[in-house]
């Protein structure tokens, strides 16, 4: 696998994706994954995911929505002032 690169988003960026099924929607960024080069925004990106009963920690099985990473290059950063995506560069 291909050494992490180093990303310009960070947990708690405000985002708007600009590409895929979700373009247009804005979002918080809440988790980063370097190594594959992608983000999870919250409340976007949704799948519904069937899980089996686990014994150990008492939850029970059923169909569960989670969030699913988005590519790093799909998603823009959202400029504070202006509310508009922007790119970031090295300051």
């Amino acid at each position: 696998m291909d050494k992490p690169t180093k990303m310009k988003l960070k947990k708690g960026d405000d985002v708007i994706v600009i590409a895929g099924k979700e373009k247009g929607k804005r979002g918080q960024v809440a988790k980063v994954q370097p190594s594959a080069n992608k983000v999870v925004v919250t409340g976007l990106n949704l799948i519904k995911k069937a899980t089996k009963p686990n014994q150990q920690t008492g939850e029970g099985g059923g169909i569960v929505t989670k969030e699913a990473p988005i590519h790093a290059s799909n998603v823009m950063l959202v400029d504070p002032k202006t509310q508009k995506p922007t790119r970031k560069r090295a300051e």
